[in-house]
């Protein structure tokens, strides 16, 4: 799968969760964590980003939402943040 594809199928998990609750953050998370060539086709800076907000969100999926002080809402909208930073990069 290209860094293109990878960065979709992320792309594709978060609209999941933040439109109708689908999918999981389990598999969003596993997901990015095993996107090797998206990774790789990006500076090393988006990776430790990334990594962070997943901790993050597997985080606030342990506990309801007033129990974390992570909001996922907030992590998804970064997520999402993080998605669109890291196509520009892939595109130039």
């Amino acid at each position: 799968m290209s860094a293109a594809q990878q960065l979709d199928a992320i792309a594709a998990r978060i609209a999941a969760l933040r439109t109708d609750g689908g999918g999981s953050v389990t598999t969003l998370s596993n997901e990015a964590r095993t996107s090797t060539e998206l990774l790789g086709a990006l500076p090393p800076r988006y990776g430790e980003v990334l990594l962070s907000l997943l901790d993050r969100l597997e985080s606030s999926a342990l506990f309801s939402e007033e129990s974390c002080s992570f909001s996922q809402k907030d992590l998804l909208d970064n997520l999402q943040v993080w998605v669109d930073k890291a196509r520009g990069q892939l595109v130039s």
